[in-house]
């Protein structure tokens, strides 16, 4: 997805690529992305959440990088929303994720 913003960005100076074949690429990696998720077997599902908090986290540390870029005003608060967001979606990818784990555990 990274690389359409890219190369939406170098397409010249106030030349941009269209909003509809953006657009398009999104609708499309949304029906993949459902596509995949619902394929994977329920016993890999716990070490794909593990992952998938490993990028929350990474998203955590982007939104504090921006949160404290020295911006002033909107920029910074929605650098603080950024940081609340993505520390609740951490917080409750893990909790999920441990909860899972303790379904495998064996019963004393």
């Amino acid at each position: 997805m990274w690389g359409i913003w890219l190369l939406a960005s170098q397409q010249g100076a106030g030349q941009s690529m269209p909003l509809m074949a953006l657009v398009t690429v999104f609708v499309l990696a949304i029906f993949v992305g459902f596509e995949i998720i619902t394929k994977i077997p329920p016993t890999l599902h716990t070490p794909l959440m593990s992952g998938s908090n490993a990028i929350s986290g990474i998203t955590l540390v982007g939104a504090i990088l921006a949160a404290g870029s020295g911006q002033a005003g909107l920029a910074s608060w929605l650098g603080l929303l950024a940081i609340i967001l993505a520390t609740i979606n951490v917080v409750g990818g893990f909790l999920v994720t441990h909860r899972m784990l303790g379904m495998f555990r064996r019963k004393k």
